[in-house]
Formats: structure tokens, sequence, C-alpha cells
């Protein structure tokens, strides 16, 4: 995504940017100006901040019962029931644009909020929490069926591009030194982007036993997939893939030329960009490895029972197996504080970067994901590195504590790593003070931003970022779920 300063105007201005000129459904629906000064507005305590009925892009029956459902058990929190409420739709309401093809096929383009392009993985993470709900709304089920569909084509057109538009419309970045296509809007190679169109269609067919989305284009898309995985594991050469950008912000283009720094062919993928859409140090992006391995075995799983496709899926389950393999051997480090724990970045020559990002799929992030056991012991000693100063993109401050990295920068952490963090946590306690630092953190504003400054809550970057919303309403009803009352400041 574009880097943004840390300021709330600059915050602003870079959405009204991004979000004119549009076409189509995007320019009658559009938000503009009006839906951004009311998202950063403060003068509206508990007062809701969704839009106006009539403007909201769609509408779940479903989601509405269970937002006046939780919001009656959290009563007794009001501001935390009044950001649900304000948060959990957020993606529906703002970003969906759904509609159907000329050969009455769904259709779903997603915004990420402020920019008006669709990234693989932010539209994945964005709609994964209303699939419990798609049993129980037709229209809503047909919304996600759209998104899946739209993913697979998106990887066809260019299994390397993390962003698309909606439609063949050019955009900021064509001047990129990479093959770009004007249905990009980016062409940054990430693994993930690849993963979550299958961590999502896994999932909606696992709840709604619909497989007419494992079709031709499916196919195609796990071809290129597959395709892609292989040449970056760079045995032989180091693929076609180059990217470079002119621009003074060093993590925006790609070094050695636009390929990467050298690797060891080891058996791991390679990755250009982390999920922040920041270029890798070490080209052995750890996490995402770790997120290749279930999304290749979850594929192999689809091929084998929908399509009966025994030599695509033993193709998956290789490819797999020897990613683990190889993650066994690399990615595990020997630290004289923790123990062994996970590298975030590695080279198959014996570099390592102990760090982690708060962009998904991230070390921390690896429970939440399924990746790894949650009483995976190597996890368990990650999780506390990274939660610790001893993390080089770990802030701690007045307002609140967190992971962030270089696309914002010092001292800014983000939600998404505080939010993941209780999602990982098995202590009542700590997720207590996580849910508490969330509330307290949104600025006055009754949203989740992309990042907010340790000392200063009212010091945030993006107004408008609606994977953190609904991510923050996925949480909430994780706990109600679990009946975590004394958690969620409820008294039972």
């Amino acid at each position: 995504m574009k880097p943004y300063k840390k300021n709330i105007m600059t915050t602003l201005l870079c959405g009204l940017l991004a979000l004119l000129p549009m076409s189509g459904v995007a320019q009658e629906k559009s938000f503009g100006r009006e839906y951004i000064k009311m998202a950063a507005d403060t003068t509206r305590p508990l007062v809701s901040k969704r839009p106006p009925v009539e403007q909201r892009l769609f509408r779940s029956e479903a989601v509405e019962r269970k937002i006046k459902e939780v919001k009656k058990l959290l009563k007794d929190n009001p501001k935390l029931a009044w950001m649900f409420e304000n948060c959990f739709p957020n993606t529906l309401e703002t970003t969906v644009h759904y509609r159907q093809t000329a050969d009455g096929d769904d259709d779903t383009f997603v915004y990420t909020g402020d920019i008006a392009a669709m990234w693989l993985r932010d539209s994945g993470a964005q709609v994964w929490p209303y699939v419990r709900f798609a049993n129980d709304d037709e229209p809503l089920r047909k919304m996600l069926r759209g998104v899946i569909r739209r993913q697979f084509k998106s990887i066809n057109i260019d299994p390397y591009a993390n962003a698309f538009n909606d439609g063949p419309t050019g955009g900021d970045w064509q001047s990129d030194l990479t093959a770009m296509k004007p249905e990009l809007h980016e062409r940054k190679y990430e693994i993930d982007s690849d993963c979550y169109p299958i961590r999502l269609a896994y999932e909606y067919w696992r709840v709604t036993g619909d497989a007419s989305i494992f079709d031709e284009v499916w196919i195609s898309a796990i071809d290129n997939i597959l395709k892609v995985f292989r040449e970056q594991q760079r045995k032989t050469d180091i693929g076609s893939y180059r990217f470079q950008r002119r621009t003074e912000r060093a993590f925006d283009t790609v070094g050695w030329d636009g390929f990467g720094a050298p690797v060891r062919p080891v058996g791991l993928i390679a990755s250009m960009f982390r999920p922040s859409d920041d270029a890798t140090v070490l080209p052995f992006l750890v996490p995402s490895n770790f997120m290749a391995v279930t999304s290749l075995r979850k594929a192999a799983e689809i091929l084998e029972k929908v399509n009966k496709d025994e030599v695509r899926a033993n193709r998956c389950k290789e490819l797999a197996d020897e990613v683990a393999e190889a993650l066994k051997k690399h990615a595990v480090v020997e630290h004289p504080k923790y123990g062994k724990i996970y590298a975030y970045e590695v080279d198959g020559f014996g570099g390592r970067l102990l760090m982690d990002d708060a962009n998904v799929p991230s070390l921390l992030a690896m429970g939440y994901l399924g990746d790894v056991p949650m009483d995976d012991p190597i996890y368990q000693n990650t999780r506390r590195f990274v939660w610790s100063e001893d993390n080089p993109t770990f802030f701690r401050g007045r307002a609140g504590e967190g992971i962030g990295g270089p696309h914002i920068g010092y001292n800014m952490p983000w939600p998404m790593s505080i939010m993941m963090r209780a999602f990982t946590s098995q202590d009542d306690a700590e997720t207590a003070r996580l849910i508490k630092m969330l509330v307290d953190t949104d600025g006055g504003t009754g949203f989740i931003h992309e990042s907010f400054h340790k000392d200063d809550a009212t010091h945030y970057t993006r107004a408008w970022f609606a994977w953190q919303n609904t991510l923050f309403g996925e949480l909430i009803l994780k706990l109600v779920d679990e009946k975590k009352w004394a958690v969620l400041g409820v008294n039972r």
C-alpha cells in the first residue's frame, strides 16, 4: 500500500486522492470527503458512525441481527459496544461492490477502505468474518462467492500482483519497472497474496458446501500459483519476476537490480515483499512460507474431494511437504534469551533477520492463522520475543504498545498486532488488557486505525482502513462466543 505520513490530515488527504476519480458502481456509491470526515470525527462519542442506510454499499440481515445481539450483551461496556457496531459492518457498508457479470456469475470488488483498489490479501481478510453467516443469508453468500470468483480471476491475470483495479483502468504505479498491466493497481510479489484466496475459498466451501467456485478458473489459478511458487524456490535461476520503483523510499523498491538478495535454494519460496507491501531484506519470508504450506494442503484437499484431480493435488502436497521440511531446517534459530524461535526472514546461507512486522501473516499471527499449533513451544518462545523490546519493531509508550514496522516507521504500533496478540492469548487477564488498549487507542473516533503513536493515540494513520475494523469485530465475536464476559468488561 502507499506510504502514509504520520498525521491525521495527511491520512485524510491521501484517502481523498485515492478515492478520486472513480467509475461505475464505485463512482455512484463513493463516500469521498464526507465519509472520511465522519470517520475521523471525535465530536459525537457513542453516536453510531455507520453510514446512512441509503448510502451503505451492502446490507446483510444476518450481520444486522448479530450486531443487535452483541450490543445487548455488551451493554455494560458502552464504548466497546459502540466500537463493535461501527467496526464490524465497515467492510460491507463502505468497501463491498457486488454485481453480476454478463453471464450471471457473482462478482465482488472490495476496496481496502481509503484506496480504491482490491488487495488479494486484504479483501480475503476483510470478508472472512462474515463467512460464518453465509448459510443464513443468501445475498451475503453470493457476495462472498463473488469475492472468491474475483480473486481467482485476478490471479489468472497476474499471479505475481498483489492489488488490482476494477477493470483495466491503469493507476498510480503503471510506471513501475515490472510487467505492469492496466488491470493491476500494484505488482508487488508477496507469497500471501496467493494464499489468502485459497484460505477464503476453503472456509467458504467448508461452511456452505458450495463447490461451484472450483471450476476451470480455480484450476487455472492453482496452476498459476504452483508455477510462481516453484519458480520462486529459485532452484535453477532467479526467475522471471523483477520489480523496481522510482522512489526515495527504500522499502518500496527491490535491490539487486530488482530481483532481491541472493538465496541458496533450500526448498523455501522467495517473496520480494512482505504483507505490509514493504520489500523483504532476506527473501525467504518465514511466516509467509508457513502460510504457503497450509494453503497448499487446503488446495490439495479441494482438488482431491471436489475436482478428483490427484495429479494436481499431489503437486500441491509435494511442494507443501518440501517447504515444511525446509522451514524445520532453516527457519529456527537459537536465541540467547528466548531459546529456539522462528526468524522472520532467512536466506538459506545462514543469514537470518530476527524481528516481526505488524501485518498478517506475521510470526505472531501464525497461531491465529492456524499455520502452527498454538502449543508449539517454538511459537510460544517466538511470541514472547516479538512482544518485547528485543524485537526492533516493538514500541511501548504511554498510549499503548505493539508491533509496527518500516511501513509507517518509528514509535507507531499497529492495532493489528494487538489484535493478533489477543487472538493468540491463553491468558484472560492479558486479553482484557489488550481489549482495553484497543478501545483506548481509537483516537476518540470509534474506529481502529492502521497505526497510532505510542504516546498519543490521536496521532494515527488512516481514518478509514476496513480490514482493521472488521478484524476488531471478529475478535469481539470470538470472545462473545467463548463467553469471556470479564475480558469484555461485562457483568454476567
